[in-house]
């Protein structure tokens, strides 16, 4: 199962680096943009007058949209570079902020802008994540890194926009999302992104260049795993507004009695999502050193009770559950990242990542309806029943891959 060390290599270059230093602002934004909205949904929905399941549908079409044009961009990824690209991503995903803080008062419109940043905010997997794949070594350690910055997007999202909203409402939130955005684009500007240096590294232990077949198993885990992630990181910041009553509380008998319960539920989503970060860099270097299909299934096998449990706790113990949820939820996308350039020909790497950013996030976005329709109907620890319920689906699919591809390889 241990790699030897000629697969591993050296470490990062400098110009590996500078790529690195552009891969990783662009995946903090791509998480920053799709996280702003869940932390801002109680709000909202009070704001509105609306229910919290109709105010989640709104984002629906932020998260297809999110998903179902990675394979286009991942074409066009292939066809005419990273730089225009990235650049079209910040200034997209930025004029979409600022035109979502604008129209929150109308549901059609505020839907409308909402769905421009999922369509732009989608170009960075398949880009980013190509560029990786096609010019860094050390893939695995690349994208743990690259990963962890999306956590740092996850994490500062639920953060930044429940600080902004308590201080000055929803719409600044998303000012705020908006300007972020823009300076990506002001740094691309004047940064650098030199690429055309493909090195010549050996694929992973028992990889070929085009394993077809293999590829294919894969998207179906990385579909249910989009719908788990989806649903998960969707509904967090609001479940623990509800299930950690207690927490606040105990929280408001200090000093700082005037927060809200939201900012009190999205600060504990921040803290468990930079743990996750911890979660990505040991995946990364677990799939660096071993097979990265057992790590991919080993971290996947870990969330299916972990989930279970989250939905049976409330509180502190809630929050145990929950750390240990996303630290492999997310600690496992390094491998799969590298499993996606194993399985498939290099000069089509962008648009492998997008064919799996369709079904991970295109496919992923149809749990926010699941959420919605549970939330409705059901006890909203229903959500985490179901998730614990769809990973053990996905752990069999892995299974699968990994008795499938040990043959392909004979």
């Amino acid at each position: 199962m241990e790699r030897n060390e000629e697969t591993i290599g050296n470490g990062l270059d400098s110009r590996e680096k500078r790529i690195l230093t552009v891969t990783c602002y662009g995946h903090f934004l791509s998480h920053f943009n799709m996280l702003t909205f869940p932390a801002v949904a109680l709000p909202l929905a009070q704001m509105s007058g609306a229910t919290l399941a109709e105010t989640l549908g709104i984002s629906f079409w932020m998260y297809l949209l999110f998903g179902i044009t990675a394979l286009p961009w991942g074409f066009a990824a292939d066809k005419f570079g990273v730089k225009p690209l990235l650049l079209l991503f910040y200034a997209g995903a930025g004029i979409g902020g600022l035109a979502t803080s604008f129209f929150m008062e109308s549901p059609g419109l505020l839907s409308l802008s909402l769905a421009s940043i999922g369509l732009f905010s989608g170009i960075y997997h398949p880009a980013g994540l190509g560029l990786i794949a096609k010019e860094v070594n050390r893939i695995s350690v690349a994208m743990g890194i690259n990963g962890m910055f999306g956590n740092l997007g996850l994490a500062m999202a639920p953060l930044i926009a429940g600080v902004v909203t308590w201080a000055w409402g929803p719409r600044a939130a998303y000012v705020a999302l908006g300007l972020l955005n823009l300076a990506g684009a002001v740094l691309m500007a004047f940064l650098p992104l030199e690429t055309g240096g493909e090195r010549a590294r050996k694929s992973p232990a028992g990889a070929k260049d085009s394993l077809l077949s293999s590829f294919l198993i894969l998207l179906v885990a990385m579909m249910l795993g989009g719908v788990v992630y989806r649903g998960a990181t969707v509904i967090t910041p609001a479940y623990f507004e509800l299930k950690n009553q207690a927490i606040f509380q105990w929280i408001s008998s200090l000093a700082w009695s005037d927060l809200s319960p939201n900012l009190v539920a999205t600060s504990i989503t921040s803290f468990i999502f930079l743990f996750g970060m911890l979660g990505q860099y040991s995946g990364g270097r677990a799939a660096d050193r071993y097979d990265p299909r057992y790590c991919y299934l080993l971290f996947h096998v870990i969330t299916v009770p972990a989930a279970f449990m989250m939905a049976l706790a409330a509180n502190t113990p809630l929050v145990v559950f929950a750390l240990i949820y996303f630290f492999f939820l997310l600690g496992m996308q390094p491998a799969e990242n590298t499993l996606v350039a194993t399985y498939t020909p290099r000069r089509f790497h962008s648009s492998a990542f997008g064919a799996k950013f369709v079904l991970t996030f295109g496919v992923g976005a149809l749990s926010v309806k699941m959420v919605q329709a549970i939330q409705a109907g059901h006890e909203i620890e229903t959500v985490f029943f179901t998730l614990s319920a769809i990973s053990t689906v996905l752990v069999c699919v892995i299974l699968f891959l990994i008795r499938w591809s040990s043959k392909q390889d004979r």
